[in-house]
C-alpha cells in the first residue's frame, strides 16, 4: 500500500520536479490523492482503481493509474478545462501464476513513451517517442 503522502519523487512533473500528494480518500479498491497545496479552484489528482471480473481461468483485472489536472484555458484565460492521461493495465490474472508478462508490457509502453529508443534516460519532458504521438496526434 501506498503511503498517505507521497512526497519524495514518487511523482515528478515535466521538469523533473517533485510534485508532493496526499491521500483524500481510500475505500476497498480505490484511493484519489490531491495535490498538497493545489488551489480549491484548480484541482489536480491522482487516482487509482482496480476492478475484478469473471472467475477460474477467465479472471481479469483491470488497474487504471489516472492523474486530472484542471487548468484555466489558455484562449480565454477564464474557462477551467481539464487535462487527464492514464495507464490501464488489463491483466488475465486467473490464467498467470507471476506478474512476469504484465511486468514486460508495462515496461515496453513506459520505454516507448519515456525514451528515445537507444537510450536508458528516462525523459519527463515530452520528448519521448511515444509520449511525442500522444501530444502532436501523430502517428
Amino acid at each position: 500500500m501506498l503511503t498517505n503522502t507521497l512526497n519524495t519523487n514518487e511523482v515528478k512533473d515535466s521538469a523533473g520536479a517533485e510534485v508532493e500528494f496526499t491521500r483524500l480518500s481510500i475505500a476497498d479498491r480505490s484511493t484519489v490523492f490531491a495535490k498538497i497545496s493545489e488551489s480549491p479552484a484548480t484541482p489536480h489528482r491522482l487516482a487509482i482503481s482496480h476492478q475484478e471480473s469473471g472467475a477460474g481461468l477467465g479472471k481479469r483485472r483491470r488497474s487504471v493509474v489516472r492523474v486530472d489536472k484542471t487548468v484555466v484555458s489558455s484562449v480565454d484565460s477564464v474557462t477551467p478545462v481539464v487535462v487527464s492521461a492514464y495507464i490501464v493495465l488489463d491483466t488475465p490474472v486467473g490464467a498467470l501464476t507471476v506478474a512476469t508478462e504484465p511486468t514486460h508490457v508495462i515496461a515496453e509502453l513506459m520505454s516507448f513513451v519515456a525514451s528515445l529508443g537507444a537510450s536508458t534516460t528516462i525523459l519527463y519532458d515530452g520528448t519521448g517517442n511515444g509520449a511525442q504521438v500522444l501530444l502532436t496526434g501523430g502517428l
